[in-house]
């Protein structure tokens, strides 16, 4: 077995995916603490044989991870931002200070649909966009939901958004409290969303197929007015990218990976654009 972890600000996400047959067998998540070690909560080492890991965690979590997991499983390989790789160029400044969480979810993107706005909505909801020919313009950090309800400090950080809730409903007025805040960050979530891909596409000259994947990325998606699809697995897809282990991965093939959205017309984005700028 592969154990694949996603390990977060918030949450550690783990994945078990067959060595054989390239399926994904059980998945999870945990708290991220400031020591991780194997118990009831994760998947039962003794049948994996190789772990990838993403981290955005402190050094010391990831370090203290990775040493535990050493000392249990045969081969452990651990994602870095890097200045180039699978024919992408980091754009940040300093390539190593992009999260991995990010340039696993661009490098993904990239080797699924060749150009892409990749969207994580997670602690934090980022943007960033891999151009045709694996050019990393950087991108866009904005509050995750959770945190704008968060700073707001007026006791409805635990009422969560209704993932199920239609879009239309979530952009009306709210007429109690909680309402109003849900309603709220939800609409200047999708709308800094919709805005950052309208005016990148803008400026770069091309229609970009957008893909979201993070927690909330199922009710994000319901506001996003272009084309797009939602991919769970993204960073995951990555690691697969930059650590085949399988038959299929060395084939190309990213597990759960969705079926690449057409985007719209660069015209009408920009036609879009030009009417909210109007307003």
């Amino acid at each position: 077995m592969i154990l694949d972890l996603d390990i977060g600000n918030t949450l550690s996400k783990w994945r078990l995916k067959d060595a054989d047959s390239s399926e994904i067998r059980s998945r999870g998540a945990v708290w991220t603490r400031e020591e991780w070690r194997p118990g009831a909560d994760i998947p039962d080492l003794d049948v994996v044989e190789a772990v990838r890991i993403s981290s955005v965690a402190r050094r010391a979590v990831l370090e203290e991870t990775v040493g535990l997991l050493r000392q249990r499983v045969g081969s452990v390989y651990v994602a870095r931002s890097t200045a180039e790789a699978l024919g992408v160029t980091n754009g940040y400044e300093e390539p190593g200070r992009l999260g991995v969480d990010r340039w696993m979810g661009a490098l993904a993107g990239y080797q699924l649909a060749g150009g892409c706005c990749a969207v994580d909505c997670g602690s934090a909801i980022t943007v960033d966009f891999v151009l045709p020919g694996g050019r990393h313009l950087g991108g866009y950090i904005l509050p995750g939901l959770r945190l704008m309800k968060e700073s707001l400090k007026l006791g409805t950080r635990n009422v969560a958004i209704d993932p199920d809730s239609e879009a239309e409903e979530l952009l009306e007025p709210g007429r109690r409290t909680v309402e109003a805040v849900n309603h709220g960050i939800y609409m200047a979530a999708v709308s800094a969303v919709n805005r950052i891909y309208s005016e990148v596409c803008d400026q770069q000259g091309v229609a970009l197929p957008m893909m979201l994947t993070g927690g909330d990325a199922r009710v994000v998606s319901r506001g996003i007015q272009v084309p797009h699809a939602v991919w769970p697995d993204m960073v995951y897809g990555g690691l697969e990218a930059c650590f085949p282990l399988t038959a299929a991965e060395r084939a190309g093939r990213m597990s759960g990976a969705p079926r690449v959205p057409s985007p719209v017309a660069l015209e009408k984005i920009r036609a879009a654009l030009a009417f909210s700028m109007l307003l």
